[in-house]
């Protein structure tokens, strides 16, 4: 299953908020139709959303319909627009800054069709340098997982969640890939059970051992003794390491700190955000109320009662063993050695 794929003059997306039920894609035509995707969690996780906003600004010069003068005006809605669609995400922002980067070196260019392709061509790049990291992030990620263990992870951070293989997922897959006797618990991730519906179905597809529990379970595991190793993804991680991701993330790196299990992040560097300097100036995305009052379109709570539902939680990285990166693994002192990370050729 691809999470996104490119057709030519239309980006096919997997709406994964039908998974496991139902396998339905959305041909989308439009940069609207992309950013609806996006918002709807059709296309989820950090680096596919990247890749995704990427084709839809190309998609948003392809529909374009002036003259090559008004391009860069009409470029700027398309941008603003699929830049509303997740704010705490930081992928998304990498991506579209690399394709308005793209646009301005496209300032001699005098066909609008020429335009186009290069755009298309530089999205496809974005797509393919996702897949690239996610492959030697699990070969570093590979390093430190043992011959047996057992690996705890929390929402989907596989192949679905990026353009191939994964992030957390991937570092699962490379250890049963080297042929290491691996198991994997996977929170269930409410209220819209990525977990449960996405990387148990990408875990089972693969042939990877794997025992679904609810999120509240993880510190009973814990206590018990069956978890060795906690990896997860990333949505945007601050300067000195604090993490973004999904919501039940902060639960699980205090129960693995309490219980010294090493706890570790998996992530793309176009998910480092040096601009922010902790996990307090990152956006919290908040989410519909909807979506934790029902479950699948049933009502699991009275109609009336408030809701809190922020979509990710901030994980200090005091609570962080290291940082998987396709360039290597990060330790502490992350202000530092985050920086010497980007700055290597």
């Amino acid at each position: 299953m691809k999470s996104i794929e490119w057709l030519g003059n239309s980006l096919r997306i997997l709406d994964q908020s039908k998974l496991p039920v139902e396998t339905v894609y959305r041909n989308a035509l439009s940069y609207k139709d992309v950013a609806e995707a996006i918002e709807q969690m059709e296309v989820r996780g950090a680096p596919a959303i990247g890749a995704a906003v990427a084709y839809g600004f190309a998609l948003g010069a392809i529909e374009y319909q002036g003259d090559l003068e008004g391009l860069p005006k009409y470029m700027e809605e398309v941008q603003n627009r699929l830049a509303e669609t997740r704010p705490t995400a930081v992928n998304l922002f990498w991506a579209l800054r690399r394709m308005e980067d793209r646009l301005r070196e496209c300032w001699d260019v005098e066909d609008l069709d020429e335009v186009r392709q290069i755009l298309v061509e530089e999205a496809g790049r974005i797509a393919e340098d996702d897949r690239r990291m996610n492959r030697l992030i699990g070969q570093h990620g590979n390093e430190i997982v043992p011959e047996k263990a057992n690996v705890l992870t929390h929402c989907n951070a596989g192949a679905l969640a990026t353009v191939e293989y994964g992030t957390a997922l991937g570092v699962i897959r490379a250890a049963h890939e080297a042929g290491k006797s691996i198991h994997v618990y996977a929170d269930e991730t409410r209220p819209l059970l990525q977990g449960a519906r996405l990387t148990a179905l990408e875990l089972l597809r693969d042939k990877i051992p794997v025992t679904l529990i609810t999120d509240n379970m993880a510190g009973y595991l814990m206590q018990q003794g069956k978890v060795d190793l906690v990896i997860v993804g990333a949505d945007r991680i601050a300067a000195n390491g604090d993490t973004a991701n999904k919501i039940g993330t902060y639960s699980v790196a205090v129960l693995a700190q309490a219980h010294g299990i090493p706890f570790y992040v998996a992530a793309p560097t176009s998910t480092i955000d040096l601009k922010v300097a902790s996990g307090q100036e990152i956006p919290i995305e908040e989410r519909p109320s909807k979506e934790v009052r029902e479950c699948f379109g049933s009502a699991v709570a009275p109609e009336e009662v408030n809701v809190y539902n922020p979509a990710f939680d901030v994980t200090p990285a005091k609570y962080i063993t290291g940082i998987i990166t396709e360039k290597g693994i990060v330790t502490a002192p992350y202000s530092v050695n985050l920086l010497k990370l980007l700055v290597r050729s």
